[in-house]
């Protein structure tokens, strides 16, 4: 079964784009109605900075009925990271670390197994950089780990991570330098870093999809290449992504119900007839100053006091320009949820748990900082 042919399928069935499972099944029902989809299980648990929904696509009936390879996908969704808020990011990173340890739990991935993080996309264009950003905040151990004394190992694993460009750079497919490294280092598992597309707006920057069916880089913005699996690789492969784009089209129709939805309470808070002689405003109206500090009416036609819709905030509220998707506009928003997939993969990974989880996530422009005092990118110069 293709990723990239059972994806197209469903985007020509229900013309949508989104890589998410979860807004995969939301489509569904929104067109076709609640009855559950045969072959996917879906379970969801509450906290109180995030929402996670566990998706789990049986069959390959469920398969082609959500656009995704059989697998389970489990979604982290936290408002509090559009806010930049710190306790918000070190809960999240936590979070991931604990889905991902479920994985290795279920996958068998020995304690001193050999991790190997793969931070996919282009740094150099903000909405495909969160996998770069990821591997720049994630703190690396193999290239001391086996020169370490035994004790010293205690609580760690080796991690390694690459950023293989895209093919535009290097040309070179992601997959093929994937391949390549795999073959030589052998590690135990692979963890990809990516970016992708989403439906709803409010989804981005502020959602973290883990899945164990691998992933297949540029599907996000249409561009098909060859997958990164376990059946190319030859090893698990867990993908780590993050929505940062967005069909334009949505971000128009979401503007436009939210227009609607103004227009119908701006109408729901207009009063019909002048209030009674010493009642005060009548309910719902609204009063203005007005000349030599007085007041008077609100101005006609802005529903109470309520300010007229803007229809400019439509490309706004996405963050970019029109086009085909429309991304956050700093590189801080995509930077914020890469500390906390740093932070996660290496709590995990690394088996520091939320102490790891912590110090990878650092600041609000930090970055993380190993034992030994100084990262990959310092020795860099980077």
């Amino acid at each position: 079964m293709d990723l990239g042919t059972i994806h197209t399928e469903w985007m020509q069935r229900y013309r949508t784009r989104t890589d998410l499972a979860l807004e995969a099944r939301e489509v569904i029902i929104q067109h076709e109605g609640p009855p559950e989809i045969p072959g996917v299980a879906v379970e969801t648990e509450r906290t109180p900075v995030a929402v996670i929904s566990r998706v789990a696509i049986t069959t390959e009936e469920g398969a082609r009925a959500m656009g995704k390879l059989p697998g389970n996908y489990t979604t982290i969704e936290a408002p509090g990271l559009r806010r930049r808020d710190q306790d918000a990011l070190d809960q999240v990173a936590q979070m991931i670390g604990k889905e991902i340890e479920k994985f290795l739990d279920l996958w068998k991935i020995p304690a001193d197994g050999e991790v190997l993080v793969v931070g996919l996309g282009n740094w150099n264009a903000t909405p495909d950089a969160v996998g770069p950003r990821t591997i720049h905040h994630l703190i690396v151990t193999r290239h001391f780990y086996y020169s370490a004394p035994p004790a010293a190992r205690t609580g760690a694993r080796p991690v390694a991570g690459i950023s293989p460009g895209v093919l535009g750079i290097t040309g070179l497919e992601t997959a093929e330098i994937v391949q390549g490294v795999v073959r030589q280092i052998h590690p135990a598992l692979v963890i990809c870093i990516d970016a992708l597309a989403a439906r709803s707006v409010e989804r981005l920057g502020t959602t973290v999809q883990i899945a164990d069916a691998g992933i297949q880089p540029g599907s996000g913005v249409g561009n098909k290449r060859f997958g990164i699996t376990r059946q190319t690789l030859g090893v698990p492969v867990l993908a780590v992504g993050v929505p940062t784009v967005v069909h334009a089209l949505t971000v128009v129709a979401d503007g436009l119900d939210r227009m609607a939805a103004h227009e119908r309470g701006a109408a729901q808070n207009v009063s019909i007839g002048p209030p009674p002689a010493g009642a005060g405003p009548a309910v719902g109206s609204a009063t203005v100053p007005g000349a030599g500090g007085g007041t008077g009416p609100a101005p006609s036609g802005t529903g109470g006091g309520m300010p007229p819709p803007d229809p400019r905030w439509i490309l706004q509220s996405g963050g970019g320009s029109p086009g085909p998707t429309t991304t956050p506009p700093r590189r801080g928003d995509a930077d914020g949820v890469a500390r906390g997939a740093a932070a996660g993969v290496h709590g995990a990974g690394a088996g520091r748990g939320p102490a790891g989880c912590r110090r990878a996530a650092g600041g609000a422009g930090g970055s993380a900082r190993p034992l030994h005092g100084r990262s990959h990118h310092d020795a860099q110069g980077d």
